[in-house]
């Protein structure tokens, strides 16, 4: 005869099962809004402290490498069918996790090296929509994690972002090498998905990989400029007539009438400790690019931020409403942008 306490567990199984079936969706997007709140937590984590970026590297690599193996794994005729089930939710509950922690710290460093207007804000709005996403448990266990195109594509671009501000932050690696490393590392992830994912017969996936590395590299070189260059960021902006001992010199508020003589601007950049960059300024009015700088090597760790500083003539041929200056670094990222008006 059971035990009497086993008897109990027993008869409450079948209900317990029962309730969790019915309500299975409305307890997923319950841990959803759970998993959100605690994004935000991370958000303000990764606000204040990079270190955590030195452990980003092992959560990719464990999303990759457990990516890459779930089909085997549900195939393996070794392991008895109820934890071959159990396969594909367990790695996906580890995987959104490890997503969860790596896109909400990052994107506060993004976001604080992304200029209101210009075109790197849909960068922002991008990993923004994907660590999102990465809460969403129906949404990521029904379509991200069974259509090998999505999966493949969800993993690139996070790759992406998530290697490309660990670069410049944990090595020092300037922002233009670290595009290309990270363009390179994300190809390398979204072709091994292709090669092992796809069910493609091997001659199909090799085939397969040629347009998809094409066109993955063409795509960083072609939209860099959508991507913030974090972490650097601009910290402070002004106008005056001149630059003296890195301060501004009668200092502008709105734009004087052309032929008053120059007009100078003077940057502040905020880069971490052993960063080097070349970054330029570009000057525009009413939208007409009128000069262009030349790039100057600029290293970070001043607490102060990195001090350029460039001018033209202010002549009478210049008529316009508002002046803009660009500050870009060599591969076309915009780090910020001053602009002086009527």
């Amino acid at each position: 005869m059971m035990p009497q306490p086993f008897a109990q567990v027993i008869a409450l199984k079948q209900p317990v099962e029962q309730f969790l079936r019915r309500h299975e969706d409305k307890l997923w997007w319950l841990h959803s809004a759970y998993a959100l709140l605690l994004g935000v937590f991370v958000m303000w984590l990764g606000s204040r402290d990079f270190n955590y970026l030195r452990i980003i590297i092992f959560h990719i690599a464990f999303i990759w490498v457990t990516s890459l193996l779930v089909p085997v794994l549900v195939n393996l005729r070794r392991l008895p069918p109820k934890w071959r089930r159990w396969v594909r939710p367990v790695v996906n509950y580890f995987n959104k996790n490890f997503y969860q922690q790596l896109l909400f710290f990052v994107l506060p460093i993004y976001y604080a090296s992304t200029t209101p207007g210009s075109r790197n804000v849909l960068f922002i709005v991008l990993l923004a929509v994907s660590a999102v996403l990465s809460t969403l448990d129906i949404v990521y266990d029904r379509y991200l994690s069974v259509r090998w195109p999505l999966t493949a594509l969800f993993f690139a671009f996070n790759l992406f972002a998530c290697i490309n501000v660990m670069l410049p932050v944990l090595w020092g690696i300037g922002n233009s090498r670290s595009l290309i490393i990270s363009g390179i590392l994300a190809f390398a992830g979204f072709a091994t998905m292709i090669y092992r994912l796809s069910g493609l017969r091997r001659p199909w996936a090799r085939l397969a990989l040629i347009p998809a590395s094409i066109g993955m590299l063409l795509m960083v070189y072609l939209l860099r400029s959508f991507i913030p260059p974090a972490p650097l960021s601009l910290v402070g902006a002004e106008f005056g007539r001149s630059v003296r001992n890195l301060q501004a010199v009668d200092a502008l508020s709105a734009l004087p009438p052309p032929g008053t003589g120059r007009i100078a601007v003077l940057t502040a950049i905020k880069a971490p400790l052993g960063l080097e960059e070349m970054v330029c300024h570009r000057w525009y009015l009413d939208g007409r690019q009128i000069f262009v700088s030349p790039y100057y090597s600029m290293t970070g760790g001043r607490e102060e931020g990195y001090r350029l500083w460039t001018g033209i003539v202010w002549s009478k041929e210049y008529g316009g409403r508002e002046l803009t200056v660009d500050v870009e670094t060599q591969f076309g990222q915009l780090i910020g942008r001053a602009k002086l008006r009527q």
